[in-house]
């Protein structure tokens, strides 16, 4: 838990809620903030599963993932593959494109670029691709006097996509199959803050919305789980335009490690369908494995 991206605080509190409720269900936990002599630790603990409990570079990029597979420790959620392809926003839509799901248009540029022009007709979404968490998203409205400023810790090259208005759904894919909807309701931008501050957000679960969106997000979510290559959890997330119908329906990312904090989606779907935290963690260890 822990780690060296932008997201460490959250993953800490992801690993301390893990970490207590495994205990709960009668496993040995011993409890690693990820850092450079992570492999190190790793050896001298010699464990027989590592929860991955890393949120953002590093932890679910690929890179963690690889040193588990080197030093044979079976580990939770998707393998090095699944999980670089995932992280990386702009190669995770065109597997989307290749499958025939909805995405909108979008374009990789430099901070810089953006900083001096409209890279595309306002209104639009500028992003790290590969970061999540909301952590640096940039709301441009139509209208708008002037491109936005990026702030200098945003990566040199960013996502710029379309927005699409409506509402933020979300998907969560347990093994082989899509659990269920939750429509996520915030009075404003569903950013960093409403994700992970209490109050920030309300979860309608299961979502309240047309049986053939429901069905759709649950259909794709299912399919980008596949087609990325994920095992154990992943969450799917949608926009959805509801003056569209179904035609409204989009596909902004997959997160092949969901939150595990008290306000997360995925625990939240998890218990909804009869699977409290303790044994929702519990079936996250025993999928683990290694060489994948």
């Amino acid at each position: 838990m822990g780690g060296l991206s932008a997201e460490r605080e959250v993953s800490l509190s992801s690993g301390r809620e893990c970490a207590a409720a495994l205990r709960g269900e009668g496993f040995e936990v011993v409890e690693i903030d990820a850092g450079p002599d992570l492999a190190v630790r790793l050896a001298e603990v010699k464990p027989d599963v590592a929860f991955n409990a890393l949120h953002g570079r590093y932890g679910e990029d690929g890179c963690v993932q690889g040193i588990l597979e080197w030093l044979q420790i079976p580990y939770t959620h998707s393998g090095v593959l699944a999980s670089a392809l995932a992280m990386d926003k702009d190669k995770t839509k065109a597997a989307y494109r290749a499958a025939g799901l909805p995405v909108v248009d979008s374009v990789l540029a430099t901070r810089d670029e953006v900083r001096a022009r409209h890279v595309m007709e306002p209104p639009y979404v500028v992003k790290p691709y590969n970061e999540g968490s909301s952590v640096g998203v940039y709301l441009v409205n139509e209208g708008s006097n002037g491109p936005p400023q990026l702030d200098d810790a945003m990566p040199d090259t960013v996502m710029v996509e379309t927005y699409v208005p409506g509402r933020e759904l979300t998907t969560m894919v347990m093994g082989d199959r899509a659990i269920t909807v939750t429509d996520i309701l915030t009075d404003g931008w569903y950013d960093y803050d409403a994700k992970y501050k209490d109050g920030g957000s309300r979860h309608e679960v299961p979502a309240n919305i047309p049986q053939d969106v429901f069905d759709a997000c649950m259909a794709h979510a299912l399919t980008a789980h596949r087609i990325l290559g994920c095992r154990g959890i992943s969450r799917t997330d949608f926009r959805w335009d509801d003056s569209r119908g179904l035609d409204g329906l989009v596909l902004l990312e997959t997160n092949t490690q969901p939150g595990m904090t008290p306000t997360s989606l995925a625990p939240e779907q998890a218990a909804v369908c009869g699977m409290p935290f303790g044994p929702f963690c519990r079936w996250i260890v025993e999928d683990a494995s290694c060489n994948r």
